[in-house]
């Protein structure tokens, strides 16, 4: 079912931060994966350490904790896997949640109650890595979460159906390889249909499928409400 966000009030709702804290202008910065960056151009993609180096640095220069950003990005970075190859007039690079990119080891909260629909281990070079997937109710409506790239121990202990309240901790930002070989990020996105996936979901789409992924994933800012974005 197409769920149509402009007949929502999510300002009458609210919401934990999903990193503890509310991303705002003095602790996170906005980064830039889309082809007009530059840097990337001169960047190997496929050296992870050199690509958290520069992610790393890009978060210090700007004396910030986060680099935050992505939502419907057309994305550059996808290049460095074939997780994300189909065919060239089909490339899936088109972003559909939001990545926080922090410190390894940061906790991540649930921003509203709900219960554990899936988790699993994501695994392959560009990947999610370990990930949950939580289901909530909202509007009257079945509203999805994900979480990508954690610890593999995160998945450790929990249950399909076990209830997570808000501002719980539920997982922690992983670190390369296990967390899919990216620098360590928090993978955040919100689904009114998981299409019968189980433990996954597409992360990005086709140019040709944005508008049809538009609907299904609304904007991951709804709920963290982060002046950044």
């Amino acid at each position: 079912m197409i769920i149509y966000l402009h007949s929502m009030n999510w300002n009458a709702l609210d919401f934990f931060p999903v990193m503890g804290e509310k991303l705002t202008l003095e602790n996170a910065v906005k980064l830039d994966f889309s082809p007009s960056n530059p840097d990337l151009d001169s960047l190997d993609l496929s050296n992870t350490p050199a690509f958290d180096d520069y992610v790393t640095q890009q978060i210090k220069n700007s004396s910030s904790i986060y680099g935050i950003g992505g939502y419907l990005e057309h994305r550059a970075i996808y290049r460095r896997s074939t997780v994300f190859a189909t065919s060239e007039t089909d490339f899936r690079n088109i972003h559909l949640g939001v990545d926080i990119w922090t410190d390894a080891g940061v906790a991540i909260y649930s921003p509203l109650e709900g219960k554990i629909h899936s988790l699993q281990n994501n695994a392959g070079f560009g990947n999610y890595g370990a990930t949950i997937i939580l289901e909530h109710d909202i509007f009257g409506k079945k509203l999805y979460s994900l979480y990508g790239h954690l610890f593999l121990s995160d998945l450790d202990g929990k249950e399909i159906g076990q209830k997570i309240n808000a501002g719980e901790i539920i997982a922690h930002v992983g670190s390369f390889p296990e967390n899919g070989d990216w620098p360590p990020h928090l993978h955040f996105q919100l689904m009114w249909d998981l299409m019968g996936n189980v433990g996954d979901f597409p992360g990005v789409c086709s140019k040709r499928d944005v508008e049809k992924y538009q609907l299904i994933c609304p904007d991951p800012n709804l709920i963290m409400r982060s002046e950044v974005l």
